[in-house]
This record gives C-alpha cells, structure tokens and sequence, in this order.
C-alpha cells in the first residue's frame, strides 16, 4: 500500500527529528502498522534495519583518512571520491546535501539485492510501491538471501525472476547517504559515474517514472566524467571513457533488440508450448550474436553476464535504463551543455503528468529520427 505524500512528509520529518535508528526504528514501524498489512510492516523493518546498519557503520572521511591503518589504495580513492563529490557540487550543480561525506564498509560486495520479475510471456516487469520512491520496477532487499527466498516464491507463482546486486542507492535526500566500500572496487571512472547518477537522483526525481529518473542520472552521470577528466587533463581517458559507452551501448542494443523481439513473440496467437518454444529461441539467438560480436576485442566483456540461464526479467530493465537517454542527451545539446538551464528545463517536463511527459519525449524522438 503506498502512502499518501501529505503522510509520507509528516512520518519522515517526525523521524529525522530522532538521533538512534532504534528509536527511528520503533515510530516508522508502529506509524506504519497502523496503515499497511503485517508482510508489509515486516518488509519495512528489514529496509531500516538494514539502512539503519549502513548508517550506522558510518565514518566521517576526514576521520577515516586520519586513520593511519587503512589501506593506501582505499585513502587514494576516499581522496579522489572527495573531490569528486565537491566538484559535482560546483561544476555540476548538483545539490549540497549531508550525503557523502562519510564512509561506510560493509564488509560485503554489494549493499543490498534487487528482485526483478516478470510473467512467463511479458516482459515488463512487475512494480512494487514504496513509500519515498514510489512505484518501482524491482524489490529490494539488504539480504541475498531473503531476496533469493522472495525470488523463489515468486518462481513458484510463475514469473522470470531475476536477482540484481545493488552497489549503491539514494535515499532522495532524506539521509545522508555515505560512499560504500561496495563501490570502491571499480575502476576510477565508474566510481565517479555513480556517485554523480546518484547525487544527479537527489537533483530531480519523479515518482513512479523510472524510465526518466535513470535516464537522467545517466546522462548527468555520463557528462560528469567526461568534464572531470577534461578538468583533470586526462585527454586519453576521456577518449577511452566514450569508446567504453560506446561499446556498453553496443551490447545493450542486442539486449533491445532481444527484447523487442520477445515482444512480438508474446502477441502471437499460439499455443503456449509454441511460445516457450520460440522464447527459448530468441535467447538462443541473443547468445550466438553475442558470441559473434565479442570477436571484436573493443567490446566490453559482459561475459559473466550473458554464461547466465537469461529470462524475461534479465531484460526488463534494459529499456527502463536506456530507453530515454538519446532525448536527455539530446536535451543537454539544445543547452549548449549548460547545465543549469538543461536542469531547468527537465524539472519543467517533470512537473508534467506522466502521459504528457511520455508524449514529449516521443514526440522528441521521432523529430530527432532521420
């Protein structure tokens, strides 16, 4: 059940008002008990437990490279994250908030796990609805293994299930989210590319509209790299960076095209054997192209990723993340690459109920299409 804004406002301005998360804790659950089922309330709980143990585990940066046992490659990266953060805030323009500014290890490889489902024969996955985010497209959890015992009861009921490992999230602006251990593996320039999309979540965000929230972040992100490192004078990198975007847009083509062509499978008026029988074809075929189009070197090695027994829901998202980012794009190029009169204009177009939103984002495709 999701709750009303008017609400939403007053339980998180009564609980930010709190110091303990187990104070915290006890007023959201006993507030939202009061609205919700009892699976819901538990569901609740096990997301502030579990944000209440990344909070929790939190440093101050300053304080954290003041520790002289760290590790040197996680001070060079803790430095670099810093600056960063700033230069998002003054060369991006992006908001000023309590986030990043400490530091928190959790001692695992991902903060929290994504369930994706669709039916047997769609491939739109399935929503769910939250109480800051809204209706989103996945269910996540801060345990691998509560998410893969909701995936396997979500397999019995019928649907292509996926379970995603989430480096990191934004809570909007309602808590200081800190940089996470389980984003400091990657390479320098994907650290930078998700701390920008998320501070670009906390710059504009529509509910139930997550086709235009991470394509937004995305571009945001994206174009954020690019000028810290023309700022930084790593010319190479920059050319390096957009032949790797390039080639990540390579293999997420197929992906679309896979999943377009699922979509044509699952309007036929056949039998279901028939179906499945053509389904599995179709990811098949996704698997031989792929082998084909790794014989180019230049390609980003999705290896790991496509050895999996794919389903409708390893697809689902490939749109929600891609489908919208050539208009932002665009968008960002009509503005010269200003990005404040590019924000501007965005948060007009998020004011916009969501049909009129989708219908000029359409409308802008199909003009910029030769």
């Amino acid at each position: 059940m999701k709750l009303t804004t008017k609400f939403e406002s007053l339980l998180f301005k009564l609980t930010r008002s709190f110091q303990k998360i187990s104070i915290y804790h006890i007023v959201f659950i006993s507030m939202s008990s009061l609205l919700v089922s009892c699976s819901s309330v538990q569901y609740y709980s096990s997301l502030v437990h579990g944000h209440a143990e990344v909070l929790n585990q939190a440093r101050e940066i300053d304080e954290v490279l003041a520790d002289k046992t760290i590790d040197s490659k996680l001070r060079t990266n803790l430095q670099e994250m810093k600056q960063a953060r700033l230069f998002a805030i003054g060369d991006l323009h992006l908001p000023d908030s309590g986030s990043y500014l400490h530091y928190s290890d959790l001692g695992r490889k991902y903060i929290a796990w994504n369930v994706i489902a669709t039916r047997e024969f769609s491939i739109e996955a399935h929503e769910w609805c939250f109480l800051i985010a809204g209706c989103i497209q996945y269910r996540g959890y801060y345990s691998e293994d509560d998410a893969t015992e909701f995936a396997v009861q979500l397999k019995l009921d019928g649907y292509d299930v996926y379970v995603a490992g989430v480096d990191a999230y934004s809570t909007l602006g309602w808590f200081d989210d800190p940089i996470l251990n389980t984003m400091m593996y990657r390479k320098p320039e994907d650290r930078l590319n998700l701390l920008f999309h998320e501070m670009a979540h906390q710059k504009v965000y529509v509910n139930d509209d997550s086709k235009f929230n991470e394509a937004f972040a995305t571009v945001v992100a994206e174009e954020g790299v690019v000028r810290w490192l023309k700022k930084h004078n790593k010319t190479i990198k920059v050319e390096a960076y957009k032949m790797r975007l390039k080639n990540k847009s390579r293999f997420y083509k197929l992906l679309i095209e896979t999943r377009v062509a699922l979509e044509i499978i699952y309007l036929k008026d056949i039998n279901e054997d028939e179906m499945r029988a053509l389904k599995k074809l179709a990811f098949a075929k996704l698997k031989e192209k792929y082998s084909v189009m790794r014989q180019d070197k230049t390609l980003l090695n999705f290896d790991l990723w496509m050895s999996q027994d794919l389903n409708n829901a390893h697809l689902a998202l490939v749109a929600t993340y891609n489908e919208y980012v050539p208009f932002f794009k665009n968008k960002l190029a009509e503005h010269d690459g200003d990005l404040i009169s590019f924000y501007a204009s965005v948060n007009q177009l998020a004011k916009q109920n969501l049909n009129a939103r989708r219908q000029v984002i359409s409308a802008s495709s199909a003009a910029s299409t030769p």
